[in-house]
């Protein structure tokens, strides 16, 4: 069976960003605030791809996916975290901003695609299984193009 470890995660996400906004855009939507908002102290600008939510919101479920165990909020602020620039003294890492997480797993939440525990948030069976869809529908597409792919099939 393929599973989302199995195709490139920049195909991945793209096309999971793009059927979570198509299927379940009335559960999963950005706030009005978040076209003007940065996504953390280290970045200069806002996010210039206006559909930016929708990858974060499967990158998200992606890092769920691949970890295997519950992840928290703080978890999630260090991996969207970086460096901040502060001109000629040397860089500090800088967490994430949370709102933005709290809010895509909140909304994750209201869809069924996330479950939280005690120690942090966990993928549901659904979330899984259309995961894993998603993931083969890619891997057909790139055995077609790559033969030499279809031996992990």
């Amino acid at each position: 069976m393929v599973g989302v470890k199995d195709v490139p995660a920049d195909i991945f996400i793209e096309r999971l960003a793009d059927s979570l906004k198509r299927e379940y855009g009335d559960r999963i939507h950005p706030p009005e605030w978040a076209l003007y908002v940065k996504t953390s102290p280290s970045k200069d600008k806002p996010p210039e791809n206006p559909d930016w939510w929708y990858f974060r919101a499967a990158s998200i479920l992606r890092k769920l996916y691949i970890s295997g165990e519950p992840i928290g909020l703080n978890k999630f602020r260090n991996i969207y975290g970086g460096l901040q620039r502060r001109g000629v003294a040397p860089p500090h890492f800088r967490r994430s901003g949370g709102s933005i997480i709290r809010n895509i797993l909140k909304q994750l939440e209201r869809a069924g695609f996330v479950r939280k525990t005690r120690r942090g948030r966990v993928l549901t069976p659904k979330a899984r299984s259309y995961m894993d869809h998603v993931a083969y529908e890619i891997f057909k597409e790139l055995t077609d193009k790559i033969p030499e792919l279809k031996k992990y099939a």
